[in-house]
């Protein structure tokens, strides 16, 4: 169950992702949370391929330019949903621009309440040290992310390093969109076990990686069509103790649409909140 949050004082609640889809599909996309009535009921999990046990609380921070976040949230949720116990609250603030600063970083402490926060969002010329730092101060030793295709391109204009750092990676531009094969380089890693030999994703972004950071750890690579050189496409990030799971793809409603790539959405989520990945058993939803 899903609610649609007016953040960050109000909430309507909505009993279903069904009319959830509706009010997105109609434009309202301040954001969504999930949330579960209390005390009238003993707790009874549905079963889940990869992980059953109690509803992980997750938030997605979404919004600014260049993408479909509205429909990324909703494919996002509904499709991780069917395979990890997790409770999704989302803020979609901040316009369609390149430049935001939205309040749920005023808070020192914002990203207590989660075991994990999901990066989506896309505000690439935001350049204020303090603000920037509040949000990657949280992660440091503290909530766990996942961060997904723009996020390595928002605060790009600054000239701290802190976000990178966060991120585990450098990245300031991009090769046109193509359908890239995607080599997994640690199939080992549980992340990325269940990318199928020979992937090939649906029309997306490839990012070009300047740098990657010493406690960074790549997972999966893909060539760019124009420079011929492998470019980390997946990876996991220690940042100060925290764990970072991350991706460049992302851009198109072809790639949230891809089961693989939700797969790998839900693993990274488990990965990064510190969730025992159970294999994929059959469901009884």
């Amino acid at each position: 169950m899903f609610d649609l949050v007016t953040h960050p004082h109000t909430m309507t609640k909505l009993r279903s992702l069904f009319p959830l889809f509706l009010i997105l599909t109609l434009g309202v996309g301040f954001g969504l949370a999930q949330n579960q009535k209390k005390g009238k009921k003993k707790k009874s999990y549905p079963k889940k391929e990869y992980y059953s046990g109690a509803p992980i609380k997750a938030l997605i921070v979404t919004g600014g330019c260049c993408h479909n976040y509205l429909y990324q949230t909703f494919a996002l949720g509904s499709g991780v949903q069917k395979v990890v116990n997790v409770d999704f609250e989302v803020v979609n603030v901040g316009g369609r621009g390149t430049e935001a600063m939205i309040d749920l970083y005023n808070k020192v402490d914002w990203a207590e309440p989660y075991d994990v926060v999901i990066h989506n969002e896309c505000f690439a010329n935001t350049a204020e040290p303090e603000y920037i730092r509040r949000i990657t101060e949280a992660h440091r030793g503290g909530t766990p992310a996942v961060v997904v295709h723009c996020a390595m391109h928002s605060y790009r204009a600054a000239e701290i390093d802190d976000w990178r750092e966060f991120l585990g990676v450098t990245s300031r531009r991009h090769d046109h969109q193509s359908n890239y094969p995607v080599k997994v380089t640690k199939p080992e890693h549980p992340v990325v076990a269940d990318i199928p030999p020979g992937w090939v994703t649906p029309k997306d972004e490839l990012y070009i990686i300047e740098k990657l950071w010493p406690n960074t750890t790549v997972l999966a690579t893909s060539p760019s069509e124009k420079d011929g050189k492998d470019h980390p496409v997946i990876w996991v990030n220690e940042f100060g103790g925290t764990r970072v799971a991350g991706t460049t793809y992302g851009h198109s409603d072809e790639m949230f649409g891809d089961e693989n790539f939700i797969r790998l959405l839900a693993r990274s989520i488990l990965w990064a909140a510190g969730k025992e990945i159970g294999a994929p058993v059959e469901s009884t939803e």
